[in-house]
């Protein structure tokens, strides 16, 4: 992994503003503070520039980050995501086939043992019915619960794995992975629920992201970073421009 911070930020650029900074990041380092590992922020850090996360997505997922580098803009962008009002979009590979063209998750998380988010429910009480996935509420777990939204769109279909467009409504910890895990979807070398190290890496991506800023005129920020021909690699063929911007458009008419 590159930690030179001004060669892996000019690799990375997606887009810049005298607000905010937003990256491509590869799959494999942190954006702030995980196990001690270096990450985005402190690498900055240790050039001089401050960087405010507005939002996380995991090590183990590549894609769009994006960074206030001033409070204000912070408070802003951050308050979209507390009010569930930032549109979001994932890809995911998923070891699985015959899911439906469009779907929901509506399963509550909970805090399980080893600090692990889990459905707040037996896996075996799961219901699906009509794309959509949920457990009744005499199944809950007694302890305290989340709920929690992902919405999605079929993109690409192969023999043994489907691509996902993914909207997490409410971005819980590990939301997306423990929603496909749980239901049957695993995605593709997910090291919380593949121990196989049979992949790569694991075949998650942040892709798009919209949010209103004040700053800029128009008053929005439009972001998009394109997975490389990697993240392709389980299905050997990549999805067709247009079938990618179809399914963003559909996330963002699913209720």
């Amino acid at each position: 992994m590159d930690k030179d911070w001004s060669q892996l930020r000019a690799r990375c650029l997606v887009e810049e503003d005298a607000a905010i900074l937003a990256l491509h990041k590869p799959a494999g380092i942190s954006v702030m503070g995980e196990r001690h590992d270096t990450d985005l922020v402190e690498l900055a850090a240790a050039t001089g520039e401050t960087l405010y996360p507005v939002h996380r997505i995991d090590k183990v997922t590549s894609g769009l980050i994006l960074f206030a580098k001033e409070l204000r803009a912070h408070g802003e962008l951050t308050r979209q995501f507390n009010k569930q009002t930032a549109d979001k979009a994932y890809l995911a590979v998923v070891a699985a086939t015959g899911l439906p063209d469009t779907g929901v998750f509506d399963l509550p998380l909970s805090v399980g043992r080893k600090n692990r988010v889990r459905i707040a429910a037996p896996r075996e009480s799961i219901r699906q019915e009509a794309g959509r996935w949920f457990v009744d509420d005499a199944d809950l777990l007694p302890a305290k619960n989340y709920p929690s939204l992902t919405r999605f769109a079929t993109v690409l279909r192969g023999p043994a794995h489907t691509v996902l467009a993914l909207r997490p409504v409410t971005g819980r910890r590990h939301q997306i992975r423990v929603h496909l895990a749980w239901t049957g979807h695993p995605i593709v070398g997910d090291p919380l629920f593949d121990r196989s190290g049979a992949h790569p890496r694991t075949y998650l991506h942040s892709w798009r992201l919209g949010l209103t800023a004040s700053w800029r005129t128009p008053p929005e920020l439009a972001l998009a970073a394109e997975p490389d021909a990697a993240f392709w690699e389980p299905l050997r063929e990549s999805a067709d421009p247009a079938a990618l911007d179809r399914a963003a458009d559909l996330l963002r008419t699913l209720d």
